[in-house]
This record gives structure tokens, sequence and C-alpha cells, in this order.
């Protein structure tokens, strides 16, 4: 493969959802540059916002209590017990059902987005500020977060993602903020024992979103943050507002963090300190390092250290840190990473313009062990290979590479594919194996499970 020929893939795969390789003409730095200027396209208007999630929210848990009792009933008559209706019968959708609807509306972007790189930014930034629909309710405000923290963002104030993702009712859910009350709340002090400040919030924010875990903050810390977050919860009565702060379940009184004094601001305290925490020098390093590793790989420890000095010097701002990094010699470098399953997926119905019904999207996402939205742990999915190179991670990618070969029309021109997908930078190994494959299903597989395809 000549070295113009590996940029054009690195361009795809790389800086892009890959599978269009043939598509991005004679210099892909160029390409890669206007790409680091595009902002990312809006989502549906179809996925509901905080208040039709709260609706949604609001009618399930009137639902589940009458498909309770009606299943009580029908136990005492000894009858069989009803199932829940369809969703167009029901008038509203459960948390998973939206979550699935935001992972096709991925899926439906991916193949006609001019702005595959932005695409890519959506990614890392949903791992970073990760919340996961494995907290059920999570699933209904997942659009809402990525409409309003996440897409409009991705070149702006890393200081502007973080106070909207981390105040945000998904996060507020997902790392329990939302039921957090300062000790000295005038709420608390009206219901003794009964509530109390949880930490889990404050911890992750100072640990993933910002410092780092070598960040340099203690406990005293970690508490000082959480008693400003005190207050901001997310409400499911009559006519909630959608993003809440609940002054009596605030912590009253100046805190301390980092060796900073913020005085008594009511909603305005924890965002004063997230201000302050995007600019610190510990943050524009953490942030940088995931940065790298997430969309170039890891062991690269001056690459990393020149993102972190693109972030600090433009005070923060992502686009500046983007554009440095397809700027850099050293981010065209060979592939370094297996692509997780859901960039897969996305290749997939780039490469094809969609992707059929079956293999089920969200089912092939759950066997190759990266299920839609349901990260593992705060700190979002693994960026090591060894995560998607276990046995059982290898054979459920060639399952699903066989099942979406066998799922497409019978003359399906592989190697037209092979052009798109790959362009000249297709290996002589590849270009073999997909010329001499039975018919052109097999030769679709053996296309989606070449090292090209599935390395960045």
């Amino acid at each position: 493969m000549a070295r113009d020929d590996r940029l054009l893939l690195i361009a795809s795969q790389r800086f892009g959802l890959g599978g269009d390789a043939g598509d991005i003409g004679a210099d892909p730095r160029g390409w890669a540059r206007d790409q680091a200027r595009r902002p990312a396209d809006p989502l549906p208007d179809s996925l509901p916002g905080i208040a039709e999630a709260i609706a949604n929210e609001r009618a399930g848990r009137a639902f589940n209590t009458r498909l309770r009792a009606a299943r009580a009933l029908a136990q005492e008559r000894g009858e069989e017990p009803p199932r829940p209706p369809p969703r167009a019968e029901r008038g509203f959708s459960g948390p998973n059902e939206t979550a699935n609807d935001l992972l096709a509306a991925w899926l439906d972007r991916a193949p006609a987005t001019a702005a595959p790189l932005a695409e890519r930014l959506v990614l890392h930034w949903h791992d970073h500020f990760t919340t996961s629909r494995a907290r059920t309710i999570v699933g209904h405000f997942l659009p809402d977060l990525e409409r309003t923290a996440i897409r409009p963002h991705i070149h702006g104030p890393f200081a502007a993602m973080l106070k909207a993702a981390v105040l945000h009712p998904a996060m507020l859910i997902y790392l329990d903020g939302a039921a957090s009350a300062g000790p000295d709340s005038p709420l608390a002090r009206r219901r003794p024992g009964r509530l109390g400040l949880n930490e889990n919030l404050g911890r992750e924010i100072l640990e993933l979103h910002t410092l780092g875990v070598d960040g340099g903050y203690g406990q005293e810390d970690v508490r000082a943050l959480s008693l400003a977050l005190s207050g901001w919860t997310i409400g499911f009565g009559e006519d909630p507002p959608p993003f809440p702060f609940d002054p009596a379940r605030h912590q009253p009184g100046p805190k301390v963090l980092l060796g900073r004094t913020y005085a008594e601001d009511g909603p305005g305290q924890a965002p004063a300190m997230l201000d302050d925490l995007a600019r610190h020098p510990a943050t524009a390093r953490h942030v940088a390092r995931r940065f790298v590793r997430h969309l170039v790989g890891g062991g690269l420890p001056g690459l990393e250290a020149r993102m972190a000095a693109a972030f600090a010097a433009s005070g923060g701002q992502l686009g500046a840190m983007t554009r440095a990094l397809v700027e850099d010699l050293e981010s065209w470098g060979p592939p370094r990473k297996l692509r997780p399953p859901i960039e897969l997926l996305l290749g997939a119905a780039r490469l094809l313009g969609g992707l059929p019904p079956r293999p089920a999207p969200a089912a092939a996402l759950d066997a190759m062990g990266q299920p839609f939205a349901t990260a593992p742990l705060p700190a979002g999915w693994p960026a090591a290979d060894d995560a998607w190179t276990s046995p059982d991670g290898v054979k459920t990618r060639l399952d699903w590479a066989a099942q979406l070969a066998a799922a497409l029309p019978a003359g399906t021109d592989a190697r037209a594919l092979l052009h798109r997908a790959l362009g000249p930078a297709a290996s002589a190994e590849t270009r073999r194996a997909v010329d001499r494959a039975e018919d052109g299903r097999q030769a679709l597989a053996l296309l989606l499970l070449s090292p090209e395809f599935q390395r960045r």
C-alpha cells in the first residue's frame, strides 16, 4: 500500500465513520481539515426533548401501575395475564424504545452525512460524558442530552459542554445527583435521616470529566463540589421545569475547591466551579489524553502533550484541539486500534447506504459486547483492543458480517463496495479474497472482516 493510499484509509476510518475511502479524493489531509470545521448535524425533531421525556416517564409509571393491578386480578381469576400493548397503542415511549430510536437515528444519518468527523466526535464526547440506560430511566433523556449538551458544543468551549452535560437530567439521574441533598439544606433538616449528600457526581466530574485521577484533587474537593451541586435535580411532578434547581436541597454557604473559595450563589455556585475546572491545566492533560486515545490510540505521549497545549492555548476550545489533531503528522500514523462494534455498524451503514432490518442493530451490538448506551462503568467503554479481541468477541464479528451479507440482495456488487470502502488502499490480499469469493454475499462478508475495515 502506497503512503498516499494509506492516508486515504486513515482519513476515512480515523477521521470519519469509515466505508468511504474511495470518495475522499486526492487530498486526504485537505478533506480532514475541512471536516474539522464542520458542525454536527441536528438530531431529528421526532426524538423527545426534556418535556416529552418527562411526560413519557410519567405515563410509563401510571401504565405500569395499571398493568400490575390487571395482572394481579388475572392471577386471582386464573386467567392469562395481559400483555403490554405495542407502543402505537400505548401512546408513549418507554426508555429503552427511546434509546433504540436514538441508535436508529445514528444509523440513518451515517450514510448521508457530509460531516462524518463530526459524528466521530459525537461518539467520543458521548463516551467522555458517559451515561447508561442500565439506570433504565436514563434512556428517556439520551436524545436530549445529545441534542443540547453534545452536538452543539463539539467545536466550542469545553466549559459549555461540561456544564450542559453534567447538569443534564440524564447525568443527574445516572450519577445520583438528582437525589442528593446538602446535610444542612432546608429539606434535609425537615427530613432528618431520610436525605443526604451523594458524592458520586462530584467524584466522577473530577476523576473522569475534568482533572483526571492524577489531577491533584482530594476527598475534600470531592465533597466541596458535591455540596455545590446539591440542589440540581429533576422532577416528575406536574409541569416541572426542564433543569430545576431546588434551593431546598442546596447546601448553603461558601465552599472551597482546590484552594479557592466560592461564595454562596445558589444555582450559580456549581457552574462557577465547573468553569474553573474546565480551565485547569490538569483538565487540559486529561481531556487531551482521552481525546487522543479514543481517536488515534494509546502510547502517543508526545501527541497527547501537543493536544493538551492546543487545548490550553485556545482557552479550552474543542475545535482548536480537533484542528490541531488533523494537522499533526503523528495523527496520520498507521492503524493502531480495532474498531469497536458501534463503529463497525456505522461504517457498514455508510458503505451500504443503510442497514437492513436483520440482523437487528441493537441485538448485534449486544452480541458483540457493546450494548448501545450501556457502558459498564462511568468511565465509558474500554479504549484498549483487548476489550474486543476475546474469542467470543471475534466470533460474534464473524457472525455479524455473515448475517449482514446474507441479508443483502444476491447481486450485491462487492467489488464496487470494496472500491468505495477502501479505494486504492485495499491490500492485494483483501482484493484477492473478494475476487475469489464464491458469491457476492461471501465477498461482502470478507470485505467487512478485512483488516483494513476492522482497524483504524
